[in-house]
């Protein structure tokens, strides 16, 4: 939960008015002015939103109402996990309580459900983190408290088991004890009675009917005269703060304060650039020796291929000669044969003259079959590459993204096994039984006998004739938000792919596939009906129609001119019979040739290329060895860079806690110059009011009431306080002598120690073995007493516990802002400002409020500086 805003209206000394704390915002956020302006107003405010039922009439309550009477109103603004909300309370005359939605005005809860939504923001009311963590004005939480302040903080503390004892035990028991007790029953006794009411005739009532005498004449005087004074007050306040941070000396500190901190900040980062810098020469070393080990070991295997490529070539070029000789061979007795048929070509020349026409008249009653054939063919191929095309385009649109799939299985088994893991986690029972034993009973469901049944938060065991057994678990960690996050990379590459789960990414990768197989059986037919293409089949298409429509006249008897020719082509076909017996040889043999050609080519190719790595064979031992040695030295260089790297990163500074320093010291000298113009511009406007009011004539006499009734104001709250303070004494005694105290050192103390570190160089703390309690302290080799610590040493360890409290309430899910409410009040100015950089320091995952009278020392703590401003109810 982290505070935006806080608005209250008829608060004590703002009766009968409202002021408004805006723009409240994360880290360090720091209100400072005079006292009596309202800031303690503010923090009570607050506390009783959080803690004070909206029909209370308790004491904290009855101590906001102002003299005036008449309702309180308290209003914040909130940021939670699930959203921004505003509180509303509102006390007396009939009292409301409300929660709305800033996101869209809608009315979350009200009244009791109202209540009930703000206690699961406290988690515990004033015994709950934020009751630990509210610092009020003048309390420590070192000092002496109520047995309920006591026992609620110690639960807060138990269940984190961490913290270090808020308080010193002042007194515990034994004769002090009775004599502090005895005294103050007696001086109890002389201001109210047994049950609680003034005494009459004694000061307390005689001051209560002075004070109420007064407080009617001072308000009918004050109304006239507030508005002048409040402008009076205003200005006079705003000229303070204007000198005070104006001045030169002022500017010149924190002018001064920032060049030093940017100098250390420049520093750290000169070395973290140093750092990188040095590991990218590092990371370029190891480029140098990878590259340089393939380099000697591609060497290597090169020298053993290139003494197996020499074996293999004698072997290739003896083969390519006997391949050489077996080609020449053959292409004599090749020729031979030709020549026995060119005498019988000659004298088939004629007839085959005369049958080529008849065969050109029949060529083309045949090439008008063929083109039908080849027509038909044509379109059936066309219909086919018109559907491959279609189909190409719908698969297109259907193919999921490479390895989608195979992406998708694997965040599916992803979300399964985290899902698993939040589900072995989970606490669980099971029951083995004796013979004859009754069942027994886990939320009313009977368990069978060794069967284990988890459980979240709660559960009850019901056992037959023994009772009821309540069993609890630690807050559940199901690593929901890894789940989360694996099922929204889950949902958005389901959107990427046009699917709503993996079955149907997988049934639409099948229809892809089964999509692609059809496409592949349309191109192998397509490959049929064409098997040179489609430009092919119509090429020959349209040469068969040029065919077909040239039909040939042949007078000639077609009988007697075949006879002629296969007279002819008998005579040819018998040389030829003897030239056919030849003709494959010199195929064979230039394919043998070929192949032993290529062989030969291959092998010595690769050797051109092995010699060209390795060079000449008198340098290639000396590379070897400079390969080698480079290799060698370039191990001994990334070694000695490693050293140096490692060197590097010892000796770095720390860049995020100097780059704080500088953020917090720029945020001071901004927040100053912005307060400056702001009080400037305040100071004419109220300069102007003051002006047109002061020719009234009432103040006097108004000032002469009010210094009467404040007299009696306090002299009634004086008396009041010295009860509550002698009731609460007397209540505290009580229960400090038999409350047990029980603490847990060891987590806190981790979160301690490097709070300490930043104010306490020369400081340790030790605890008592058996009270748990801070006992003594070690400073320049001197033991001392925790009693006789000095009260800004006190105050400084209560702020560095609270906001250890606060990280540790923050990992234990239950996150908190820390309130400091003029909490630094004996603090030098040294150590003070040490105790803002352990505010800054925790403020990087935390909200801390500050509320403090200093102004000026606290001018330098920086952060977001808040204001009072005037405020209506329903603005």
């Amino acid at each position: 939960m982290k505070i935006s805003a806080l608005r209250l209206f008829n608060v004590k000394r703002f009766a009968g008015r409202g002021v408004a704390i805006e723009g409240i915002g994360d880290g360090v956020n720091v209100l400072t002015a005079a006292n009596e302006f309202g800031k303690s107003t503010s923090f009570e405010a607050l506390h009783a939103l959080f803690f004070q039922s909206h029909s209370s009439t308790a004491g904290d309550v009855r101590n906001l109402r102002p003299y005036s009477g008449g309702s309180l109103l308290v209003e914040a603004d909130i940021a939670t996990e699930t959203g921004a909300f505003r509180i509303t309370k509102q006390f007396y005359g009939g009292g409301l309580a409300r929660v709305v939605d800033l996101a869209n005005g809608r009315l979350v809860a009200q009244a009791d459900e109202a209540e009930g939504f703000i206690t699961n923001l406290v988690r515990g009311g004033t015994a709950g983190p934020a009751g630990l963590l509210w610092v009020r004005q003048g309390v420590t939480g070192i000092e002496k408290r109520s047995r309920a302040e006591e026992e609620g903080e110690t639960k807060v503390r138990t269940s984190l088991l961490e913290s270090v004892q808020g308080e010193v035990e002042a007194v515990t028991g034994g004769r002090r004890m009775a004599e502090i007790m005895a005294a103050a029953d007696e001086a109890l006794g002389r201001l109210v009675t047994p049950g609680g009411r003034p005494k009459t005739g004694e000061r307390y009532a005689a001051a209560i009917k002075e004070r109420e005498d007064l407080e009617a004449e001072e308000n009918k005087l004050g109304a006239e005269v507030r508005t002048l004074r409040e402008a009076l007050d205003k200005r006079a306040a705003a000229s303070r703060r204007l000198a005070e941070l104006d001045r030169a000396e002022d500017r010149d500190e924190r002018r001064k304060a920032m060049e030093t901190a940017q100098a250390a900040f420049d520093a750290a980062k000169s070395q973290a650039e140093t750092l990188r810098a040095a590991e990218a020469e590092l990371k370029l070393f190891q480029e140098q020796r990878g590259n340089a080990h393939r380099e000697h070991e591609e060497f290597t295997a090169a020298l053993e291929r290139a003494a197996e490529l020499k074996t293999k070539l004698g072997e290739a070029e003896r083969r390519r000669t006997e391949a050489f000789a077996r080609r020449d061979a053959a292409a004599a007795a090749a020729a031979k044969a030709r020549a026995d048929i060119e005498i019988a070509e000659t004298e088939e020349q004629e007839a085959r003259t005369l049958s080529k026409r008849l065969d050109a008249a029949l060529n083309a009653r045949e090439a008008a079959e063929r083109l039908a054939e080849l027509e038909r063919k044509l379109d059936a191929a066309e219909t086919v590459r018109r559907k491959i095309e279609e189909g190409e385009a719908a698969l297109a649109l259907l193919r999921l993204p490479e390895k989608a799939v195979s992406e998708l299985e694997t965040l599916d088994v992803e979300i399964a096994k985290l899902k698993a893991v939040a589900e072995a986690g989970r606490p669980s029972v099971a029951i083995a039984y004796e013979p004859q034993a009754s069942a027994v009973s886990l939320d009313g469901k009977p368990l069978k006998d060794g069967e284990a049944h988890s459980y979240n938060g709660q559960a009850v065991l019901e056992i037959p004739g023994v009772g009821l057994v309540t069993l609890r678990s630690g807050p559940k960690t199901d690593g929901g938000e890894q789940v989360q996050q694996s099922e929204d990379r889950r949902r958005i590459l389901l959107a990427s792919m046009g699917v709503d789960d993996l079955a149907a990414a997988r049934k639409r990768q099948l229809d892809v596939q089964r999509r692609e197989g059809d496409l592949r059986e349309k191109r192998t037919r397509l490959s049929l009906l064409a098997s040179d293409g489609l430009p092919k089949l119509r090429e020959n298409v349209a040469a068969h129609r040029e065919i077909a429509g040239d039909l040939l006249e042949f007078k000639e008897d077609p009988a007697q001119v075949r006879a002629a020719h296969e007279a002819a082509e008998a005579r040819q076909l018998a040389a030829r019979q003897a030239w056919r017996e030849t003709e494959p040889l010199p195929v064979v043999a230039a394919d043998a040739l070929v192949a032993a050609q290529t062989i030969f080519v291959g092998l010595d190719a690769e050797r051109t290329q092995v010699e060209a790595l390795l060079g000449p064979d008198a340098t290639r031992v000396e590379r070897e060895s400079g390969m080698a040695a480079r290799l060698a030295g370039l191990n001994a260089q990334l070694a000695g860079q490693q050293d140096a790297v490692e060197q590097l990163r010892e000796t770095a500074g720390d860049l995020a806690s100097s780059e704080a320093t500088l953020r917090r010291h720029r945020s001071v000298v901004e927040a100053a110059e912005k307060e400056i113009g702001k009080l400037r511009e305040e100071i004419a406007g109220l300069s102007a009011e003051i002006r047109a009011r002061s020719e009234e004539a009432v103040e006097e006499k108004w000032q002469e009431c009010v210094d009467a009734f404040a007299a009696a104001k306090a002299r009634v709250a004086g008396y009041e306080k010295e009860v509550v303070v002698l009731q609460r004494l007397r209540t505290a005694l009580e229960a400090a002598r038999s409350q047990a105290r029980e603490t847990y050192l060891k987590p806190v103390m981790t979160e301690l120690r490097p709070l300490l570190g930043l104010l306490f160089d020369d400081v340790s703390i030790t605890f008592d073995d058996k009270t748990l309690l801070p006992h003594k302290i070690l400073r320049n080799g001197q033991e001392e007493d925790v009693e006789r610590l000095s009260g800004g040493m006190r105050e400084q360890l209560s702020v560095l516990t609270r906001l250890a409290f606060a990280r540790l309430l923050a990992k234990d899910g239950r996150p908190a802002p820390v309130i400091l409410d003029d909490a630094l009040v004996y603090s030098d100015d040294d150590r003070i400002e040490k105790m803002f950089d352990a505010l800054h320091r925790q403020a990087r995952e935390q909200q801390i409020i500050v509320f403090s009278c200093r102004q000026r020392a606290f001018q330098k703590l920086g952060g977001n500086v808040l204001q009072m401003s005037d405020w209506k109810p329903g603005e």
